[in-house]
């Protein structure tokens, strides 16, 4: 048994021991598929240096300690959560403790007809049959034994499901707080999203940390559009340092769909975030934006594959970072265009400030071709701030040091100005501003 393989052991023990207690057991398919997640999460183990994907990213912050799948009826404080509310949002809310809904916590009156936004158990537990038959289907094979490890124990988090035609006027918030059980337990929160032919909305999808207790955080969300739907989504990691969190976004695009998702991390943990999109059909459109903050000994890894699978489909990607003290980060992009994929029209940037000599990027973008009538660009930038921008300002009586903080902040304004609504908008930039403001050192990098 190989080292990676005997990580896993743990994780497969506990959901073998604890399957009958999962929701909706008993359903022969939803079992069977629990079953093939755990049989490939025990033969492939968790990912190791050895994998192309993983070759910058080392498990062994998460290998050293044991964590044990946090059970129901655990609960997060209404102080807490009240505290950490964004101010002037007005959003339907689901609210989460170690990946379990907390209905009395949520706040879901006034949904119009057509919109079902409640916790995955609940539904699996009424009816689980058109559920089943849906999970699964946006992730398509588990990249990793982390996605396994989900799939294998895939029991709460949220469903959100939007027929055919609605619009709604203001975002769902999915709002997952990690650390409430203690020390060293592991949340598996899975979200479903579907929306049908022609609808509209808008998800928030937050992590933060109650307390500063050691907690793994494992999430995975599956998005599916319809024809026409158009869905915003914004994922916010505010998660304290001993938090570890692998996120997971897929997502499926029918005809003429549109689907824009943002990417905020922040704080002082380890981050690995994996999105797979697939434009499935002609004239779907995926927008990809993200910024990263990776100071401290902070590790974040973001690696992303935009697969065009259809004529006239587009697709723009733009991840930015700001990188200080001993902070590391790693980007891969992986822009796929299929042989039948023609008109494909892509573009792809990643661009890092360090602001340190210790600061690290590992970045890659890729693209993969296989047609030949499309438009397709790719770039990765990494350097320091400008100086001829800091003696412009520093000329006109900005103080260095207030200078250099200026420019930071700009540079990660650009994705930031792209989140809706404006109470999110002002909330992830005071934030990010939070974080920037004590990072920034005096003096350039040399």
């Amino acid at each position: 048994m190989s080292a990676m393989e005997s990580h896993a052991v743990p994780y497969v023990e506990a959901q073998q021991a604890h399957a009958s207690e999962l929701p909706a057991a008993g359903v022969a398919a939803l079992d069977r598929s629990r079953l093939e997640a755990l049989e490939i999460l025990g033969e492939r183990g968790l990912p190791s240096q050895h994998d192309e994907d993983w070759k910058y990213t080392s498990i062994k912050p998460i290998t050293r300690s044991r964590f044990s799948p946090a059970v129901s009826g655990v609960d997060c404080s209404e102080h807490f959560i009240a505290a950490s509310a964004i101010d002037n949002l007005d959003a339907w809310q689901l609210v989460f403790a170690d990946g379990f809904h907390l209905p009395h916590r949520s706040k879901t009156d006034g949904l119009p007809e057509g919109v079902q936004v409640t916790g995955l158990a609940e539904a699996l537990t009424q009816d689980p049959a058109p559920i089943v038959d849906r999970l699964g289907f946006a992730m398509g094979e588990m990249p990793h034994g982390f996605s396994a490890m989900n799939s294998a124990f895939v029991g709460d988090g949220a469903l959100v499901e939007v027929d055919p035609g609605v619009q709604l006027d203001k975002p769902i918030e999915l709002l997952f707080v990690s650390g409430c059980s203690g020390e060293g337990f592991l949340s598996l929160p899975r979200n479903l999203v579907i929306l049908g032919d022609g609808s509209e909305a808008s998800i928030i999808e937050r992590h933060i940390s109650f307390g500063a207790e050691r907690s793994l955080s494992n999430s995975l969300t599956e998005i599916i559009l319809g024809k026409s739907a158009t869905l915003n989504y914004c994922c916010a990691q505010d998660q304290a340092e001993r938090t570890f969190h692998v996120g997971g976004l897929f997502c499926r695009l029918a005809q003429s769909a549109k689907f824009k998702a943002t990417t905020i991390t922040m704080g002082r943990s380890w981050v690995r975030n994996d999105a797979r999109i697939n434009l499935d059909a002609e004239g779907a459109h995926a927008n990809l934006d993200g910024a990263y903050l990776a100071f401290g000994r902070c590790h974040v890894d973001n690696h992303t594959h935009i697969s065009h699978n259809a004529p006239e489909c587009t697709s723009r990607e733009c991840y930015k970072g700001v990188l200080g003290d001993r902070g590391h980060a790693v980007f891969h992009g992986r822009i796929v265009v299929q042989p039948h994929a023609q008109k494909t029209d892509s573009e792809q940037s990643n661009q890092n400030l360090l602001l340190s000599a210790d600061a690290q990027i590992d970045t890659k973008p890729q693209l993969e071709i296989y047609a030949d009538d499309v438009k397709c660009a790719h770039g990765a930038t990494v350097g320091q701030l400008d100086e001829a921008a800091l003696f412009y300002l520093v000329s006109r009586g900005v103080d260095r040091e207030t200078a250099r903080r200026m420019l930071t902040q700009a540079f990660a304004a650009e994705i930031l100005e792209t989140v809706t609504p404006s109470a999110l908008q002002n909330y992830l930039a005071s934030r990010v501003l939070s974080q920037l403001s004590p990072a920034v050192p005096p003096e350039a990098v040399a």
